[in-house]
């Protein structure tokens, strides 16, 4: 990745000093996508300076997908990034591969993620086979919050996104697999649908192979699959399998497609004057 220009150092910087916040993400048992919190949830402060308020989204019917249709050999890799309560990570091998290999993929990016990261957010976004999605702000076990802390999860970091690169996100992905009714319903108000997955890699696993995890998805992948892996740093052998995964799935005539074009729904709608876009 390389630097922009001035610009995006000094909105790097103020979103540092104007934005305090954080978020859990600990390994899970593979196959299992099992993430659990670590400790009482940090201070929540809904004020973030220097950060513009995205455009609204028309509501949308509340909807939590797990997979495509099964009719066609299709599958979307997905690709999740929060932040831990230390220093965020960016396994910049995985968007390499991606790149390299020509592999569109829907990436769920945290606020909070995107806060740490700003220019690799602002890079991802000129990649037009990356689909920007919504992770919420600081991670947290959606369904034991108000509606209002909800909201609020997911109104932060569209701001964020919409600050750094001018987008907006259509789709959303609950923290934990943790998704019900209220949180689809809560999400649609915002535009959004929610987007689990039908197959955990377990790549959070640190005790995971490289093959396990490259014969697991490759394996258990069918038509419509939604695949679900990590780009913070917290896919151990990700970025190791991944070339291979693409490969096998490839061979087994699968073609590899983002989540909207899994669904068929049309992709996020562009802000031409967005505040990361404007010279």
């Amino acid at each position: 990745m390389n630097n922009r220009n001035i610009r995006r150092a000094g909105l790097a910087a103020l979103l540092w000093f104007g934005l305090v916040s954080g978020c859990a993400l600990t390994p899970a048992p593979a196959p299992r996508h099992d993430e659990q919190s670590e400790g009482a949830p940090l201070p929540y402060e809904p004020s973030h300076t220097g950060v513009q308020a995205a455009p609204a989204l028309p509501v949308v019917t509340p909807e939590v997908v797990r997979n495509g249709p099964r009719r066609k050999k299709k599958i979307a890799l997905t690709f999740d990034a929060c932040a831990t309560q230390g220093p965020s990570h960016f396994d910049e091998r995985v968007i390499r591969t991606l790149i390299d290999m020509q592999v569109p993929a829907t990436l769920f990016l945290g606020g909070k993620w995107m806060e740490e990261h700003p220019d690799e957010t602002m890079e991802l976004a000129h990649y037009p086979q990356f689909e920007l999605a919504n992770h919420t702000y600081l991670h947290p076990h959606l369904p034991r919050e108000s509606d209002a802390r909800v909201r609020e999860e997911f109104s932060r970091t569209q701001d964020m996104l919409y600050t750094l690169t001018g987008r907006r996100a259509t789709l959303f992905r609950a923290p934990y697999g943790e998704v019900d009714a209220r949180i689809a319903r809560l999400g649609a108000e915002a535009g959004m649908i929610a987007i689990q997955y039908d197959l955990a890699s377990g790549d959070p696993d640190p005790h995971i192979s490289t093959k396990r995890l490259m014969d697991y998805v490759s394996d258990q992948a069918r038509n419509g699959s939604i695949v679900v892996m990590h780009m913070n740093g917290r896919g151990w052998k990700t970025a190791e399998a991944l070339p291979r995964i693409v490969l096998h799935l490839r061979k087994k005539g699968y073609r590899l497609v983002t989540v909207s074009e899994l669904l068929g729904r049309p992709p996020a709608p562009p802000v031409s004057t967005g505040p990361a876009l404007r010279d």
